[in-house]
C-alpha cells in the first residue's frame, strides 16, 4: 500500500495508554503515533502504568511506542509528559527536562490568544486523594475486567462479531458513574472559568469529550482525550479548531497493521529482563536516533 504524508497537526494530546498492562492498545496506538507530525505532542498522565508494571510483561508493541514518542523528541516536537495517578513516581523528577522534553504536573499554553490549561485531572478523585490503597485495588479489578474483554473480544472477532466493551457499558448504565464523570467535568470547568483558561484539557476518567459549559461566572472548552484501552482517542488542535480523533474511524491508520504483523502483539514475545535493562534499551535508542539527526 502506498505511504501517504504523516498530517502535520498543531497540537496531538493522548491520555491513559497504560503501557505495561493486559489492556493497553499499543499496536493501535503506534499505528496512530506513526500518521502525525504534531509541534506539540502532550502526553496527559498514566502513560505508563507503574502501579501495574509488571517486568514478566512489557511486549515489545509497547517499547514500540516509548521509540516512537522517543522519535519525536529527537525530530523537534516539543513533548510534554504530565503526570498522572498511575504514573505518580515521576512527580519526584517534574522539571525535568531533555531536549524537547519535559515532565511536568501541568502545562499552560496560548493557543491564538486563548489559553489552555493541561492536566490529568487525578487531582478532583477524592478516592486517589484519600483512599490511594482503595483505589489500586479498583485499578487491579478494571484490569483484570480488560483482560476478561480481550479474551471475549478476540472470540467475539474470530466468530464474526464485533467488540464489546464491558466497563464503557457498566460506565454508561451505572448512575453512580455517569455522577462521577459530571462532577468531574463540572469541577474541572468551574475552576477554569475562575481562572480565565478558555480551554480546559483533562484525561483520567477514560471519557472522551469536547464541549462548552458555562455557569454564572462565563464558559470554557472542556476536553478529554480519552484513553488507549476501549475509547483509542486523542485530542487534535489545528488551524485554531480542536477535534476528537477516534481511531475506529481512520481507515489509513487502522490498514497498517496489515502491513507490518511485527507490530502486533500477539506476535511478539514479553520483555523479560529487568528494569534496568528496559531502561538501559530506551536510552540507546534515543541516542542512536539522536546521533543519526
Amino acid at each position: 500500500m502506498k505511504k501517504s504524508k504523516k498530517r502535520k497537526i498543531d497540537i496531538s494530546v493522548i491520555s491513559d495508554v497504560h503501557l505495561g498492562t493486559f489492556g493497553c492498545r499499543a499496536t493501535e496506538l503506534n499505528n496512530y503515533l506513526k500518521t502525525i507530525h504534531p509541534e506539540t505532542l502532550i502526553l496527559n498522565g498514566d502513560i505508563i502504568d507503574i502501579w501495574q508494571f509488571n517486568k514478566r510483561y512489557f511486549p515489545k508493541a509497547h517499547l514500540k511506542v516509548i521509540k516512537q514518542l522517543l522519535s519525536f523528541i529527537t525530530s523537534g516536537t516539543k513533548v510534554y509528559y504530565i503526570t498522572g495517578n498511575h504514573d505518580e513516581a515521576l512527580r519526584r523528577f517534574t522539571g525535568f527536562t531533555l531536549g524537547s522534553f519535559e515532565i511536568v504536573n501541568k502545562v499552560v499554553l496560548n493557543l491564538d490568544g486563548k489559553k489552555g490549561w493541561f492536566f490529568h485531572g487525578d487531582v478532583f478523585d477524592v478516592t486517589m486523594q484519600h483512599s490511594k490503597w482503595l483505589a489500586k485495588l479498583g485499578g487491579i479489578g478494571y484490569d483484570t475486567l480488560i483482560m476478561i474483554n480481550t479474551a471475549f473480544n478476540w472470540i467475539s472477532e474470530k466468530l464474526g462479531y464485533g467488540r464489546l466493551s464491558f466497563s464503557k457499558k457498566i460506565k454508561n448504565s451505572v448512575k453512580s458513574a455517569i455522577k462521577f464523570i459530571n462532577d468531574f467535568e463540572t469541577i474541572a470547568s468551574d475552576i477554569a472559568i475562575s481562572e480565565g483558561y478558555d480551554y480546559v484539557v483533562c484525561g483520567h476518567i477514560h471519557q472522551p469529550e469536547i464541549k462548552n459549559i458555562k455557569n454564572e461566572n462565563g464558559s470554557t472548552t472542556y476536553l478529554n482525550s480519552g484513553d488507549w484501552i476501549e475509547n483509542l482517542t486523542a485530542l487534535e488542535y489545528n488551524n485554531q479548531t480542536w477535534s476528537l480523533y477516534e481511531y475506529e474511524k481512520d481507515c489509513f491508520a487502522k490498514n497498517l497493521t496489515s502491513d507490518s504483523k511485527t507490530d502486533n502483539d500477539k506476535e511478539l514475545v514479553g520483555f523479560n529482563g529487568n528494569n534496568a535493562q528496559l531502561f538501559e534499551e530506551l536510552l540507546v535508542e534515543f541516542n542512536i536516533n539522536k546521533s543519526s539527526k
